[in-house]
């Protein structure tokens, strides 16, 4: 046997080769050098972890971005401008949804609108009622009583954390709730979404359309289930709203979803959603219906006096404020409109609001009208 000559593989060595990986190619070595290495259990875990906060931020970027905003509430005067707008919020949308899956965006983005439009604004009044005391009670409807830590208040001063804490409760269980129907559409019934998500865009006289006769419908429903399930004698929920929301009074901002969660998805969510849910709202006049819902609830319990309209904000706030401290005698609704055809409002009526408003409106027309005059004279 020649030493020098390599001997044959064992029947061993042949298996084992068998199992065994090839070695790479200088080509493979090469191509190895610049493929991005695989994630670390570690790495893999918090992409996971950031995930729903890069959504947060791409919803928030897109929803607040100046060609949105300039599409969806403020008139352009140039149909080049108007073009380029809906271009490039077009472009945004389209990335969004076509990244991200339809029910992510739905769920994360009715988060965003709901804390920019909701949790942020009620945290600063109440942030100003605690820090400036004084001139917070000098615009609240009933001064230094209305407020959240005023010493007046007895044991309601201890009480302002649980009203912030429930009334966020309550908006997450609202959108746990939103989720559980899309899962259940998608999912179980294998339907289409109960919400529109596409990349077409809704144009401007739909969405004010979808706005109008959702609104409408929400005042429906709210009057109804309010007066007929919350405040009936014979109603079981009685009780749980009375004790609840009705504690809270005089209101503040977070009082407006702040109830037992029972009362809450009845009183607040169904009829903020049902609307949403029966005319099939595209995602992007969802987010527009729920952001002046969120407004809304904002200002008309914020007890302020003092707010952009005394019609549309002012009078709700009246109504409000009257509604939880008369033990639920009357408006029941949100905009007063079916209080107004039943007869249930309570002191001061819609009529009486919008004869001020016009007034106002007046007095405000004159001044500018002499303010101008006098500026004619001088010059």
């Amino acid at each position: 046997m020649n030493p020098f000559q390599s001997s044959q593989p064992t029947l061993r060595e042949r298996a084992w080769n068998i199992f065994q990986s090839p070695q790479p190619t200088r080509l493979e070595r090469v191509w190895h050098l610049f493929k991005s290495p695989q994630p670390t259990y570690l790495g893999r875990l918090w992409s996971s972890i950031r995930y729903p906060f890069d959504v947060f931020k791409t919803i928030s970027d897109a929803f607040l971005a100046v060609p949105a905003l300039s599409f969806l509430l403020i008139p352009t005067f140039s149909s080049y401008s108007t073009s380029l707008n809906l271009l490039f919020f077009y472009l945004t949308w389209s990335t969004l949804i076509l990244s991200h899956s339809p029910l992510k965006v739905e769920v994360i983005g009715t988060l965003v609108v709901r804390i920019l439009f909701y949790v942020l604004p009620s945290l600063g009044f109440l942030l100003f009622d605690s820090a400036l005391p004084s001139l917070a009670a000098n615009i609240k409807a009933l001064g230094d009583s209305a407020l959240p830590l005023s010493k007046n208040n007895g044991e309601r001063k201890t009480l302002w954390w649980k009203v912030v804490l429930v009334s966020i409760g309550n908006l997450l269980l609202g959108i746990a709730m939103q989720t559980l129907v899309e899962l259940l559409f998608t999912e179980v019934f294998q339907i289409r979404s109960a919400l529109k998500v596409t990349t077409a865009i809704p144009m401007p006289w739909g969405i004010a359309k979808d706005l109008l006769r959702g609104l409408l419908m929400r005042e429906a429903l709210t009057y109804t289930l309010h007066r007929y399930i919350l405040h009936d004698s014979s109603s079981l929920l009685k009780d749980l709203h009375s004790k609840w929301q009705h504690s809270a009074s005089p209101p503040y901002s977070f009082v407006a979803n702040y109830d037992h969660p029972v009362p809450y998805l009845i009183h607040v969510f169904l009829p903020a959603y049902i609307p949403a849910l029966f005319f099939r709202f595209h995602l992007i006049t969802y987010y527009v219906y729920l952001a002046i819902v969120s407004v809304e609830e904002t200002f008309a319990y914020s007890g302020y006096n003092v707010l952009p309209s005394a019609l549309i904000l002012g009078g709700i706030a009246r109504r409000q404020e009257q509604h939880l401290s008369g033990d639920g005698r009357g408006n029941y609704g949100c905009f007063g409109l079916a209080d107004l055809l039943v007869g249930t409002s309570l002191d001061d009526d819609l009529l009486d609001d919008i004869q001020e408003e016009v007034h106002e409106k007046k007095k405000v027309v004159k001044v500018r009208t002499r303010a101008a005059g006098r500026k004619q004279r001088t010059e």
